[in-house]
């Protein structure tokens, strides 16, 4: 049977719903994903860009498990891989043909020279053994990350947190935070091309003052995720590793959201033409299974303690367990700042899009939270699940989208913007 969405039969949330999530909130800690939480909504199953909630409603699913769900809700030859690996084996410390084929195949495909990989679960776990390999590598301690970057929720990764949840943790590791070519809301109110790049001088010049001298390694999302699908020019991803050079670090592309064909290459660096030292890659890796990974230069993997035996390994690393689309979709986003009065920006590189809502144009004041959780009801409510609670709405469906799907998910968006904005007197 094939699902098609939107199909909407209950009030939202519906009553299994509610019954569902009130059962598993009884001793559930607080933390789940926002839109998760907000939703209310419980799934009984999915299948390919459509999930399908215990009350018998059908959703546009345009999140895909923020760009974790590559190849759509159970695809055939993803189940049947599992199903068979389960018959087999699933631990994966020992060498398998599957573990084998798989850290061959991403070697192959990594930019030329960067082709020593090791597997984890997670990525913040990847992210980690990254930063553990810079230091070895260089014997230096600091980390730096950019403004809007997100890296994880472990301890290590909060130094090079941009997004500010670092904050109430205490001390974290050393690192430094520079600012990031984020164009629509430039920090210096300068606009591209003409500004010749100047956040990235800002950036040396801060890493300059701060820096013990002592940086280990440059961290940096070819584009950033969490930060609202920002898009920075090529160049800056350019002049960021030019600063891990001056400082002699190692320089580090974080591919968790954007690796594996969500941008319309393998990896998004290679649209700077960049070829960094280490890529940290997960989420569509796995599509779907907790699987992530670090990809190194031979010479760097090299570095001990890290290259010694069990000093990078991970007790359940490596188990054996479209562009086009695209394109369609901006083609249809671009149209929106002339029929909606809040859309501000839109912005997007392969099936990695966003819509930013502002109040006013000229300002870029974001839309208020409250307005952009009512565009999210409104949208669940006609059958679509998009990030769309926030004044950024991000956009990453699953590779395997149809141009059906994809408009008609991006009708339903639009809508719901059109509603709520007459709601609120600025239709």
């Amino acid at each position: 049977m094939t699902l098609k969405a939107p199909h909407i039969q209950t009030e939202i949330p519906g009553p299994k719903s509610r019954q569902m999530v009130s059962y598993e909130q009884r001793h559930l800690a607080p933390g789940l994903q926002g839109f998760a939480l907000t939703s209310g909504i419980a799934v009984e199953r999915a299948q390919g860009s459509v999930i399908e909630d215990v009350d018998g409603n059908r959703f546009v699913d345009l999140i895909g498990g923020i760009g974790v769900n590559a190849l759509g809700h159970c695809h055939p030859a993803y189940t049947k891989a599992l199903h068979e690996q389960l018959d087999k084996v699933t631990v994966g410390s020992f060498t398998s043909e599957p573990r084998a084929e798989l850290i061959n195949e991403v070697g192959k495909l990594a930019p030329k020279g960067v082709d020593k990989v090791q597997l984890y679960s997670s990525g913040a776990e990847a992210v980690e053994s990254a930063f553990r390999l810079a230091k070895n590598y260089t014997g230096k301690h600091e980390v730096v990350g950019f403004w809007g970057g997100f890296h994880g929720k472990t301890a290590g990764t909060l130094a090079v947190n941009g997004s500010g949840n670092q904050k109430t943790y205490g001390p974290v590791p050393p690192g430094h935070v520079l600012p990031f070519a984020n164009c629509y809301r430039c920090p210096l109110k300068l606009k591209y091309p003409s500004c010749g790049i100047a956040c990235a001088d800002l950036a040396r010049d801060q890493l300059k003052h701060q820096s013990t001298g002592a940086v280990a390694a440059v961290i940096m999302e070819p584009l950033q995720g969490t930060a609202g699908n920002v898009i920075p020019p090529p160049e800056f991803m350019q002049r960021a590793q030019e600063i891990a050079k001056e400082n002699g670090a190692v320089f580090i592309s974080d591919e968790m959201i954007t690796g594996f064909g969500r941008t319309g290459r393998w990896f998004a660096c290679e649209r700077s033409g960049v070829t960094p030292d280490l890529i940290t890659i997960g989420k569509a890796f796995g599509a779907g299974f907790p699987i992530s990974g670090v990809i190194a230069r031979g010479e760097i993997a090299q570095a001990k303690p890290w290259a010694n035996p069990s000093g990078s390994s991970s007790s359940y690393g490596g188990n054996p367990l479209a562009a086009a689309v695209g394109e369609v979709m901006l083609e249809e986003l671009r149209r929106w700042p002339d029929r909606l009065r809040w859309v501000g920006d839109v912005r997007g590189e392969g099936l990695f899009l966003a819509v930013e809502l502002v109040s006013d144009r000229t300002t870029k004041e974001p839309l208020p939270k409250k307005i952009c959780e009512e565009i999210f009801q409104d949208g669940l409510r006609r059958g679509l699940l998009a990030m769309s609670y926030t004044h950024a709405i991000r956009l990453q469906p699953a590779l395997t989208i149809d141009r059906e799907t994809a408009l008609s998910g991006l009708s339903l968006l639009r809508e719901a913007i059109e509603a709520v904005s007459r709601r609120h007197g600025a239709g």
